[in-house]
């Protein structure tokens, strides 16, 4: 199995070269040269296995020349009871309508990046090995607001490694700051940028790039690698957990096999909801992907239109890790629907980097309707969903889950699809409890306290228990304390590496 990069000017790659490298020396993202395919019959025996061997199955074909050994001590090593408070690592719990919460939140950061940032430290330890790199790795991320954190996490103190997180500085709750700036850990730094998601995004890209710092990481014993989802090594375990979600309904009879199931997928920068494409590639029975947006809703116009427009006002909201108008892994959607065409990728991206617009063919956008349907959901949707699906079901929704809810719903009322639906449940409620406490206790009640003492209130007024590792988190002191300006960003990882 080698990997190719989107936009075709380098050249294929091993597994192991792909994640160490995490983007391609072309400025294009990894895909592998063929998927997989997984037979009804195979899906069926799912049931029967735990998440860990669901997830070898999967992960297994796409890692060539890595012995299914190793695969396995990665696994391990990754999903556990000591990381995850769920034994199912990924429970599926039902609403009573035919509609099913995929709850990917039970790892040490209470949000689903979790899943792919337990494992690809792993991968990424034993892909250097096989590549016979001496550099060290030096993980660059960008983050709306979970990924930073789960990435610190997951890279804290691993040999070999140095992570460098740059996030939004007032486009994330109290809560995932917290997280972030108290990280601990003798290679992670935390750094805060003056704006949104997509500077933060951006300047990544542009240092990813930039051949001169390349040059200058080189001789000083450094390599760049990447913790976002255009890392291939990130990408991958996701993929496991559709697999995982339609064996778990299989297993309760919500569904036959063979039988096709929805997915509803809250999305900003589309890695999410591109695992479930690759899944159903790979011969998963999914009838639609869902794609629920909030009012960044660049990806909504995309699909009913083939433009993808980032030229709109940027609205920070409550529900922030969506907050994207540049959402990156869109590029491995269009190089699959038009047959690997790179050149018309790279003309793609060429225009969206240069003008801020790119409109498909007909053909293509055609494809991407007859999987993908899409809608958004503002603030105040978001919150009477979060309320009403309290009221109704005792169930506790997280913002971004709550968009995906009420996208569903749009969605049934439009279609008159009656298939069962698994809704990924993206983070704790307890992440973003002041909004959560807004829509379940009342908006003055929640303006009483802070974000650290509404979490008590919140598990005392709903009945649900805060997660351990936020308990305190008001106390843990702050140890990353920088914020710098988008065109600061270069010079601030050369500072930190001493280049």
């Amino acid at each position: 199995m080698h990997y190719e990069s989107t936009r075709g000017e380098a050249p294929r790659v091993t597994a192991a070269a792909a994640i160490v490298q995490g983007i391609a020396p072309d400025g294009g993202l990894y895909v592998p040269a063929e998927f997989p395919a997984v037979a009804l019959s195979e899906i069926a025996a799912f049931p029967g296995l735990s998440y860990q061997e669901r997830a070898a199955r999967i992960i297994t074909p796409f890692l060539e020349n890595f012995a299914p050994a190793e695969i396995r001590a990665c696994i391990g090593a990754a999903y556990n009871t000591r990381k995850f408070a769920h034994p199912a690592i990924a429970p599926l719990k039902s609403l009573g309508d035919g509609s099913y919460i995929l709850e990917l939140w039970h790892g040490p950061t209470y949000a689903f990046k979790d899943m792919a940032l337990q494992l690809m430290p792993h991968l990424l330890v034993l892909s250097r090995r096989k590549t016979g790199k001496a550099a060290e790795s030096v993980i660059l991320v960008a983050t709306s607001g979970d990924t930073g954190k789960a990435a610190l996490e997951g890279f804290r103190d691993v040999p070999g490694t140095r992570i460098i997180v740059f996030f939004p500085a007032e486009g994330v709750s109290e809560v995932q700051k917290r997280q972030m700036v108290t990280q601990e850990g003798s290679n992670t730094y935390v750094v805060g940028v003056a704006g949104n998601f997509d500077d933060a995004q951006s300047g990544v890209k542009e240092i990813f790039t930039d051949s001169e710092m390349r040059a200058r990481l080189k001789a000083a014993g450094f390599e760049f690698s990447s913790a976002n989802s255009i890392n291939w090594g990130r990408l991958l375990p996701q993929i496991v957990y559709y697999f995982s979600a339609y064996a778990d309904l299989l297993a309760i009879g919500g569904v036959k096999s063979g039988e096709p199931v929805n997915f509803v997928v809250p999305t900003g920068n589309f890695g999410n909801i591109l695992a479930g494409f690759y899944a159903r590639l790979m011969g998963l029975p999914v009838k639609r992907l869902v794609l629920a947006a909030n009012a960044n809703n660049v990806l909504t116009d995309f699909v009913r239109t083939g433009v993808y427009d980032r030229r709109r006002p940027f609205y920070k909201t409550i529900s922030p890790s969506m907050d994207i108008l540049i959402s990156s892994n869109l590029e491995r959607l269009l190089y699959a629907l038009t047959g690997r065409d790179a050149a018309a990728v790279r003309t793609w991206m060429g225009e969206l980097k240069e003008r801020g617009v790119y409109r498909v063919p007909e053909v293509v956008a055609e494809q991407v309707r007859a999987i993908f349907w899409s809608d958004w959901a503002d603030d105040a949707t978001a919150l009477a969903t979060i309320k009403e699906t309290f009221r109704r079901y005792g169930y506790l929704l997280d913002p971004h889950t709550a968009v995906a809810v009420a996208v569903h719903a749009r969605y049934r009322a439009a279609t008159a699809d009656g298939a069962p639906s698994i809704i990924l449940s993206t983070a704790s409620p307890f992440k973003f409890n002041r909004d959560v406490a807004r829509a379940v206790i009342g908006e003055e009640a929640a303006a009483r306290h802070d974000e650290f003492a509404l979490l008590e209130i919140l598990a005392r007024e709903t009945g649900w228990p805060v997660p351990e590792g936020l308990r305190n988190l008001a106390e843990k002191p702050v140890r990353h304390r920088r914020v710098v300006r988008r065109e600061e960003m270069k010079k601030v990882v050369a500072e930190i590496l001493g280049i």
